[in-house]
């Protein structure tokens, strides 16, 4: 008699673990529902459902639930998944402040907490972390061992191989493991992010890209970055250096820059030329699109300038990424009602193949929107593999 290979038999507790996260993920999917449902939408039988079921509600990942309003229960008992059942906590680390919330399983935050930063940023960041978590979880009224890991937007690129932070204007933090720093003073997984790129995961999660597998997120304010997603992932690159166009036309021997220093610049060019300009020193990024407003003619035609340089940017990613959309974000890139048509109106005229623009639905909360979104992904299935396993033993 021949053998039976062991690679096509699944083993008992390989096929439960596999029915447990299907039930579950059915329950996330479209809670309330019955066990039936579940049976029916799997294709899995009722007996094997629950036994999952049961398995999932002694592990406090599931509950029963009333059923939906308005239709007919026919006796049935129905599911819904505790969104308590872990918490998640994201941080933005930017120039002025640092963002935190804590979100539960189902995505909703709940409390959130923004702290002005005096210098030095980085280590007075640190010192802060503890005590915002603190401050968060109590906030939430939940236990704090509910918190299943932090997930923090860093100004930089995160090297893949390292894990430090480069290519960052935080002198404080160019070249440091921030990550394990931060899991030493919160006693937590912790996970680095370019700022960008989780602004980039935001909105596709709960903004304007939501729905879109392929787009990129340009943030033009103090500085300019970008964030890529392509087939619905973040594409961070070799390096973890994906995005940062700053280096993409650094050969054209001309003045490209679209974030604020640039428009300051260009600022003070224009007024030294038209002195009745509204244009007047520090030559502020805010003041200046306020007088294009206005009518000001040297003020629009800085403008003007900047959705040139935006168009530029954004055509060399678009040229070689395909992209179905951009969204411009920042505190420069948000001004879309002065923005978007000429960017758009260059992109037709340059490319065959023109993006969709856009501007950022989130705002300045697109950064911690992301860092929110990547770790609840995380949370999700490290609560099924801690709890379930917990519980059968």
């Amino acid at each position: 008699m021949a053998k039976t290979s062991p690679h096509r038999r699944a083993t008992p507790p390989l096929l439960k673990d596999l029915n447990e996260r299907t039930v579950l993920e059915s329950i996330r999917a479209g809670a309330p529902v019955s066990r039936a449902e579940i049976s029916r939408r799997v294709g899995i039988s009722k007996p094997t459902v629950s036994l999952a079921l049961q398995s999932l509600v002694d592990a406090g990942l599931v509950r029963e639930t009333e059923h939906e309003p308005g239709g007919p229960s026919y006796g049935a008992v129905y599911f819904e998944p505790v969104p308590d059942a872990a918490l998640v906590l994201g941080l933005d680390l930017g120039a002025r402040f640092l963002r935190s919330a804590v979100c539960d399983l189902s995505g909703e935050i709940r409390a959130r907490q923004d702290v002005e930063l005096p210098e030095p940023l980085t280590d007075t960041a640190l010192d802060l972390a503890s005590s915002l978590l603190r401050t968060l979880t109590e906030g939430t009224g939940l236990d704090a061992g509910l918190v299943d890991g932090a997930v923090v937007g860093v100004p930089g690129v995160v090297e893949a191989q390292t894990g430090r932070v480069r290519v960052t204007h935080f002198s404080d933090l160019d070249g440091r493991a921030f990550g394990a720093e931060l899991e030493e003073r919160l006693d937590l997984p912790v996970t680095v992010e370019n700022d960008i790129n989780l602004a980039a995961v935001g909105e596709h999660w709960l903004g304007v890209a939501r729905g879109v597998d392929d787009f990129a997120f340009l943030s033009v304010g103090t500085g300019l970055g970008s964030g890529l997603v392509l087939r619905g992932e973040l594409h961070r690159g070799h390096h973890g250096a994906a995005g940062e166009v700053d280096y993409a036309l650094v050969g054209l021997g001309q003045v490209v820059d679209p974030s604020a220093p640039g428009v300051s610049e260009l600022a003070a060019g224009m007024a030294a030329e038209q002195p009745s300009s509204a244009l007047t020193p520090p030559f502020e990024a805010r003041t200046i699109f306020t007088a294009a407003r206005g009518g000001d003619g040297p003020a629009r035609a800085v403008v003007e300038e900047i959705a040139r340089r935006i168009a530029l940017h954004v055509s060399a990613v678009a040229a070689v990424a395909d992209v179905e959309l951009v969204v411009l974000g920042g505190g420069l890139g948000a001004n879309g009602d002065l923005l978007l048509g000429p960017v758009r109106s260059l992109l037709a005229e340059w490319l065959p193949y023109s993006p969709r623009v856009e501007v950022s639905s989130l705002g300045e909360a697109a950064v911690l929107t992301g860092a929110l979104a990547i770790g609840r992904r995380a949370a999700l299935d490290n609560v099924f593999t801690n709890r379930v396993r917990a519980a059968a033993h």
